[in-house]
């Protein structure tokens, strides 16, 4: 039997509620815009992360002067303005006629080119001066046209995953680490200081760290010595790769990716940043969002309960732990090269656009409450986040997973009793998303559909997709769950 008590265990804010939306110019697009207005509509996300797509915006006239076009960056952020939501906006990428190079470009994608066959410069400026003027320029126009009200509501941060070969310096050897770090505090150096002469109040963070601990703290050194400004410290995180899924070294697991962020957090702490809060603007279960099941398998978990499970135990372990966290921020990618609807990309909707139980995670994730409550009795596979408001309403999310996802798990019959006031007055609604509900990949196995899917078909699975009350109680009696396993049920009592 698990009780939930009233008693409040501390206060949390929610920071788990947070995206990345790649590719940031499919922002423009039809595809692009059904995502983002579902998700506004449905109030999924709190935060998403953009690049600025500078590339995008500066050019030169033939005396080399700079010169901005800033119309399709106005289409891309008036429509994320509109919709509400909040920013984590990279300063990246690199425009050809500020780099050191145009001959080493890149792309993470599963094509040889970014989405629209564009690639991604990877040197750094060749004038820290002229990066310095076009920080400054594109602060200038973002707060001249949204205010300074809402451009300070943003994150704004340093490039992206400068200590890895993909996105700086591809030139150089993967383990040039001591030059990509010099070369990045240059930078950030600049950035901090054209973003500041706009405004002080505009929060900055760096430096969007891939996963190297030297390359952290030999940053996080250089702004002390420096006493630059620096409001976040933004970092990536994820499990396990599709290699290591495939030679069977690091399966999924939780408690690594919760490793990897304490191991920043202990770099951070040695460098004297225990106040700075921690920005996860990159998670997921496994990397390179736009792999699929044709270079792993097991990213075929990205469409079933067991991503759904793996969130809501990861916020479950963060909330109980000492990370100072400000947002865990999901990336999505992959999904402009679907061709199929199930075949393992990191995204929350099909290509018919059916939602992922990952997606009805966040959805209920999003109701959770401020206060978290006391629970006694949880099982060593039973995970609890109880939660409520100052009105007595709860939330309470709970997943059933053991440490490594196994899908062999006894169904556990399991007990909840609330231990709370005016029960008599309000009713239990209970939502599941395991393997037989709210699941609209294990309804395909189980009817064994194929691709491309029937008109009829895709109606079907996106009727399962839809998050519905799997049970309606009275509160003051005790709920009675069958827990599946890697399963995610969630209570709302008001």
């Amino acid at each position: 039997m698990i009780r939930i008590t009233k008693n409040i265990v501390k206060k949390q804010k929610n920071f788990w509620n947070g995206c990345v939306f790649h590719p940031t110019d499919a922002v423009e697009d039809p595809w692009g815009k059904r995502i983002l207005d579902r998700m506004a509509e449905d109030g999924a996300m709190r935060a998403v992360r953009l690049y600025a797509m500078l590339e995008d915006i500066v050019y030169t006239d033939e005396s080399g002067k700079l010169l901005y076009d800033f119309r399709l960056s106005d289409l891309r952020l008036d429509y994320m303005v509109e919709k509400g939501y909040r920013f984590v906006l990279a300063y990246a990428g690199m425009p050809d006629i500020l780099a050191q190079s145009v001959q080493n470009k890149t792309s993470s994608s599963k094509n040889k080119t970014r989405y629209k066959g564009k690639m991604w410069n990877s040197a750094p400026p060749a004038d820290d001066a002229l990066w310095e003027e076009v920080c400054y320029e594109y602060t200038k126009h973002n707060v001249e046209r949204y205010g300074i009200e809402v451009v300070s509501s943003w994150l704004c941060q340093c490039f992206n995953e400068p200590d890895i070969s993909a996105f700086f310096h591809s030139e150089l050897p993967k383990e040039a680490n001591e030059q990509r770090l010099a070369d990045y505090c240059k930078m950030y150096d600049a950035f901090q200081r054209g973003v500041r002469r706009v405004s002080e109040k505009i929060p900055l963070g760096g430096p969007v760290l891939a996963n190297r601990l030297p390359f952290l703290e030999g940053f996080l050194k250089h702004v002390k010595k420096n006493s630059l400004k620096l409001d976040y410290i933004a970092l990536h995180a994820y499990g396990t790769s599709p290699q290591r899924l495939n030679d069977g070294t690091r399966p999924y697991c939780v408690r690594d990716l919760v490793e990897r962020i304490r191991s920043y957090r202990n770099v951070i702490l040695d460098c004297g940043f225990e106040d700075t809060p921690i920005v996860i603007d990159e998670w997921g279960m496994s990397t390179r969002g736009f792999a699929n099941r044709e270079d792993c398998p097991l990213l075929m978990m990205r469409e079933t309960e067991m991503f759904s499970s793996y969130y809501a135990k990861l916020i479950h372990e963060i909330v109980f732990s000492d990370l100072k966290m400000e947002e865990l921020m999901i990336c999505l990618s992959g999904q402009h090269e679907m061709t199929e609807d199930f075949s393992g990309f990191r995204n929350f909707f099909t290509l018919n656009f059916i939602k992922k139980p990952i997606y009805n995670a966040f959805l209920l994730a999003a109701r959770l409450k401020e206060n978290v409550l006391e629970a006694k009795g949880a099982g060593e596979n039973v995970f609890v986040l109880p939660t409520a408001d100052e009105k007595g309403n709860a939330a309470v999310l709970l997943t059933y997973s053991s440490p490594l996802f196994s899908e062999d798990l006894p169904v556990l019959s399991e007990e909840i009793v609330l231990d709370m006031e005016d029960l008599e007055e309000k009713t239990v609604t209970l939502y599941r998303i395991d393997g037989e509900s709210t699941n609209p990949y294990r309804l395909y196995q189980k009817e064994h559909m194929a691709e491309p899917l029937t008109p009829e078909q895709i109606a079907l699975l996106r009727e399962e997709g839809n998050l519905k009350p799997a049970l309606i109680q009275k509160a003051a009696e005790p709920l009675k769950l069958t827990l599946h396993p890697n399963g995610t049920y969630f209570l709302v009592i008001e």
